[in-house]
């Protein structure tokens, strides 16, 4: 069989909005600085503890945020980050590109650092669905460790295998690393700390099947 396997949260979802959404509702025109914290802290609390529920990797990581910028935050506000995931908002070209994939014959999958409550609020927002999901507590571990992808390929085979994600270290760096096929959906315009890991580079999923075919 061959699979498309998508990273959730900046690839199909507006991670950066939902954070900064919830950040400013914690500390109103303080948001943004609050998020560029959160981004240097998160990878930290995720490697000290690999098997740590999602939610609470997402509320350890913003009280070391607001400490970093002084930011007064009252326990019950660590929660926000959490409770807000099932509202954040799909990118809009997503339900187009993922049908274009599906009617290809491509099944889907998603390799998220994600709970599985987390996730399914999520799958009832994504407009197509997806033949198999593997989160952070399936796999005991969080990307960029091999455990997500180790974890599918275990369970399904792919005879043809492409990872298309947002996230260059998260995604791009263990996907290298085993071998996988991967299409990068730069939407931030990053610069690839090493341009030999890339082997397609798409702004956004707009035109995602002729990246994944062309392979």
């Amino acid at each position: 069989m061959k699979w498309v396997t998508f990273d959730c949260f900046g690839t199909l979802v507006d991670w950066r909005h939902g954070l900064l959404t919830s950040a400013e509702l914690i500390a109103p025109g303080q948001g943004a600085r609050l998020l560029e914290a959160y981004n240097r802290h998160e990878h930290a609390v995720q490697v000290e503890s690999p098997t740590l529920r999602y939610r609470h990797v997402m509320a350890e990581t913003l009280r070391r945020a607001c400490a970093e910028e002084k930011v007064e935050l009252n326990e019950d506000d660590a929660t926000v980050p959490a409770a807000t995931i099932p509202y954040w908002p799909v990118f809009p070209e997503v339900g187009a590109e993922l049908s274009a994939l599906r009617a290809a014959g491509w099944n889907l999958a998603l390799l998220t650092n994600c709970d599985r409550d987390l996730i399914a609020e999520t799958l009832r927002r994504l407009p197509v669905p997806f033949e198999a999901v593997v989160t952070s507590e399936d796999a005991g571990a969080y990307k960029p460790d091999n455990a997500h992808f180790d974890l599918f390929k275990r369970a399904h085979q792919p005879s043809t295998w492409v990872h298309v994600a947002g996230s260059y270290f998260h995604d791009m760096v263990p996907a290298h690393r085993l071998g996988i096929r991967r299409v990068w959906i730069n939407r931030l315009g990053e610069r690839a700390p090493d341009e030999t890991i890339i082997q397609k580079v798409l702004p956004d999923l707009h035109g995602v099947l002729t990246a994944v075919q062309d392979g």
